[in-house]
């Protein structure tokens, strides 16, 4: 927890770009949803409100006014999402504006969830793209008052946010981004996830090329490159990534079944040795789908909250609904459905057919399944 006194600055420990703070009960629940759904951010509130997964979730507990919190933030984030009033935020600012240069962006985003509003450094500090991203992300409306304000091209560091896309490292952002500014090359490569990402009403710059697959792009030789995908990469595709970000797209859904009583230790070691075998990248995992008998199933509760992933659990008949390569009358005998993994992964996903049919390890049964994405319109017609 962060104590936090008058004519001190407090350590706090910066893990993403962007901090989100709020204060009061109702902004803190929606706080806990807004960082699920906008991966990019820290999360900060009062210890009077306490849940008691504050540690598993790494979210930051203070004691205090947050008017003292506010200088380690300015010092360490890239960008502070406020839910705060307006006019307790630019009271609270006002003593540490430097220069719009050097200054974080600021956005307040009201107790209600309903408008978020670039308060700080729109332009130069991004909070104008930051707004934007944001209230996609969470379904508010973004509230940007310079009127000359247009997002020209693609936030490198925000890239499918709204959609919870989360990239692999942090490392070439800033050089990635200096070539999308600076109109060089960039590839654009999509394997995996949501494609409406373009929500603008113009084409993209010319200088962004989608391409069909990573071969083509390496041939292309582009400056940068942006590389949406779920798997792991092969050696010789290695090149895009030097100067290049990969984004992984929450497209996998790992349907589990599991004798009563097994440790989520156990269960995380079977998820991670199969998504190993699949080259398939952790961080694109969205859920975990099984059984209701299994809705309190304490190794699995445990999981996802660790992980942040989403739960799906189905009854014996919507599960025996799906199609099953390999039914089980023992498994029916005991929870009245033919299988368990299998049909949880393809119902939650809305998948035809498995990347992984079920694999049995110790007391964990498990079946992958990708996402069936709704295509909507496609990025091409736009350029």
């Amino acid at each position: 927890m962060i104590s936090l006194r008058e004519g001190e600055i407090p350590e706090v420990e910066k893990r993403k770009p962007y901090a989100l703070v709020a204060i009061t009960k109702h902004g803190v629940a929606h706080a806990r949803s807004y960082a699920e759904k906008f991966p990019y951010a820290d999360l900060y509130y009062m210890k009077k409100f306490e849940q008691g997964d504050e540690a598993m979730r790494q979210i930051q507990l203070f004691d205090g006014t947050v008017r003292l919190l506010l200088p380690a933030l300015f010092q360490q984030y890239k960008g502070i999402i406020c839910i705060i009033s307006l006019g307790a935020v630019v009271r609270m600012i006002a003593p540490l504006l430097i220069d719009k240069k050097k200054d974080p962006a600021v956005l307040v985003v009201d107790d209600k969830g309903q408008y978020v509003v670039s308060v700080l450094s729109g332009h130069i500090g991004g909070a104008n793209a930051l707004t934007n991203e944001f209230a996609n992300a969470i379904g508010a409306t973004p509230v940007v008052t310079t009127a000359s304000d247009v997002q020209k091209t693609i936030p490198v560091d925000l890239f499918g946010a709204q959609f919870g896309w989360v990239w692999d490292s942090e490392e070439k952002l800033t050089a990635v981004s200096a070539s999308v500014v600076n109109e060089e090359h960039v590839a654009i490569i999509q394997e995996a996830g949501e494609r409406n990402w373009w929500m603008h009403d113009r084409p993209m710059p010319a200088n962004l090329k989608i391409y069909p697959s990573t071969n083509e792009a390496i041939v292309a030789k582009p400056q940068a490159t942006l590389l949406i995908t779920d798997r792991l990469l092969d050696e010789h595709e290695e090149v895009l990534i030097n100067n290049g970000v990969i984004y992984r797209p929450k497209s996998i859904v790992l349907g589990i079944g599991c004798n009563r009583g097994t440790a989520m230790e156990e269960i995380e070691q079977v998820i991670d040795e199969t998504l190993t075998e699949l080259r398939i990248s952790k961080k694109s995992v969205k859920a975990v789908a099984t059984i209701n008998l299994k809705k309190n199933e304490t190794g699995l509760l445990e999981l996802i909250a660790k992980h942040n992933w989403s739960f799906g659990t189905y009854t014996p008949e919507e599960l025996n609904e799906m199609p099953l390569q390999n039914p089980s009358e023992t498994v029916f005998k005991y929870t009245g459905a033919y299988g368990v993994s299998e049909p949880a992964a393809l119902r939650y996903a809305h998948a035809k057919e498995l990347l992984l049919e079920k694999k049995k390890s110790g007391n964990v049964t498990i079946s992958v399944a990708k996402v069936n994405f709704e295509e909507g319109s496609s990025c091409s017609d736009l350029f």
